[in-house]
């Protein structure tokens, strides 16, 4: 099946069914050099206009205005000259001296208080130019390493001012390893840090491994940040998002021809397509989609598919691309042992997020 864009699905303004039929996600085998993955290190475009006076704390939560005070101060800080004497790499230079006490600042809080519109707003407001700030997901992150190899990585990342982690989690005793030494080398360079997460940096790890035998690890990627607590209502305890009710297959199958750019694939095949491409090309898997149809959505059969699904559905939100689904609710795409596991905040991250997205795509369907 052709991955070319449909240009005919539309007449005097009003959808039609495309000639030239959906595309298929299962067909993309997207090839994406390291340039690219460098050059995309920015806030997501849902994120593009964000700053911290378009964020609104609530009344009732002094630490959410405190955090746009203290964040506002650490970007203007961030203003003079690179730790390493100039903004730019000083490839012959003598090593800096590392700067004294923590060099960065981590938002931790519960889903829904803004930690990734406070995130980027530091982004923004940090007075550099973009090719001198890196914003990304961990997860994006440790992929980067993946294609660059470490000491690349550093170098290419130790010029910077800035470097915002969002979302940022430890999975695995590798994973902890990695980014604990990624990161001691860029303080060294003189590269600012900032973080999102649910859990405070001395807690990271906790039931998902052994954190014991990486406390060394941990308490080191602790002693880089500023712990910065945003309370509010937390998502955790809210429950699940309620799903919108899935549509019949024919009812996603029409919306998807009739729908220039959307592509249609059948759920299974699709996980089965994600576990042959790398999760550092599923942004490039989703470029030019308008809409994101799928056939047949069901329970997530394993872990390691379910992780992937996650990596997905932080592409799809970051790019506001609706999906259209028939099959069970997304709420019950993972099992209780899932959600109650060790992964269970990407899974509750998941679920939101497709469920936004499906609210999204409702107009897709003909009333």
């Amino acid at each position: 099946m052709s991955t070319s864009l449909s240009t005919s699905g539309y007449t005097s303004g009003r959808p039609h069914i495309a000639d030239a039929g959906p595309q298929a996600l299962c067909a993309r085998e997207p090839r994406v050099p390291a340039e690219r993955l460098v050059a995309e290190m920015v806030p997501p475009p849902r994120f593009d206009s964000v700053r911290f006076d378009t964020y609104n704390p609530d009344p009732t939560q002094p630490s959410q205005s405190e955090a746009v005070t203290v964040l506002s101060g650490f970007a203007a800080g961030l203003g003079g000259a690179h730790a390493s004497g100039s903004g730019r790499k000083r490839w012959f230079s003598k090593k800096p001296a590392a700067p004294a006490g923590p060099r960065g600042v981590y938002l931790d809080g519960g889903y829904g208080v803004g930690k990734t519109h406070l995130l980027a707003s530091l982004w923004h407001a940090t007075p550099a130019e973009p090719a001198l700030k890196a914003f990304g997901t961990f997860v994006e992150l440790t992929n980067l390493v993946g294609a660059l190899g470490f000491q690349q990585t550093v170098q290419t990342l130790g010029g910077h001012r800035l470097l915002c982690i969002d979302e940022f989690e430890l999975d695995d005793p590798g994973d902890t390893v990695l980014v604990s030494s990624l990161l001691s080398r860029l303080v060294e360079q003189g590269v600012a840090l900032a973080a999102t997460s649910n859990t405070l940096p001395g807690k990271l790890g906790e039931g998902r491994f052994a954190a014991a035998d990486f406390l060394r690890e941990i308490q080191g990627l602790s002693a880089h940040f500023r712990p910065l607590r945003i309370d509010g209502q937390d998502y955790r305890h809210r429950g699940l998002p309620q799903a919108p009710a899935p549509f019949s297959d024919e009812q996603v199958t029409k919306a998807a021809y009739a729908t220039e750019g959307a592509s249609l694939d059948d759920f299974p095949g699709l996980l089965e397509h994600l576990a042959r491409v790398h999760p550092s090309r599923y942004g490039a898997l989703t470029d030019g989609l308008t809409a994101v149809c799928l056939t047949g959505v069901g329970p997530v059969p394993d872990q390691s598919t379910a992780l992937r699904l996650v990596v997905l559905a932080d592409r799809l939100y970051d790019r506001e691309v609706p999906v259209l689904a028939s099959g069970v609710p997304f709420d019950k795409l993972f099992s209780e042992e899932m959600l109650n596991g060790g992964y269970r905040k990407k899974y509750f991250r998941a679920i939101s997020r497709l469920t936004a997205l499906a609210r999204d795509a409702k107009p897709l369907v003909s009333q």
